[in-house]
């Protein structure tokens, strides 16, 4: 491979890493939400994840 083909592999794959990172924190946030919102009881919304 030529040192081109390596430089766009990295940024595909920085790429890649960087939208999986957004979409892990935009998930843990929405489960957070639905767990802990305004649908939540009070005891969810007590418990140490909500915290």
């Amino acid at each position: 491979m030529s040192r081109k083909h390596l430089l766009v592999t990295g940024a595909v794959a920085a790429l890649c890493a960087g939208i999986l990172v957004l979409f892990t924190d935009i998930e843990t946030s929405v489960t957070r939400w639905v767990n802990c919102g305004p649908l939540a009881t009070g005891g969810e919304r007590r418990s140490d994840v909500c915290r």
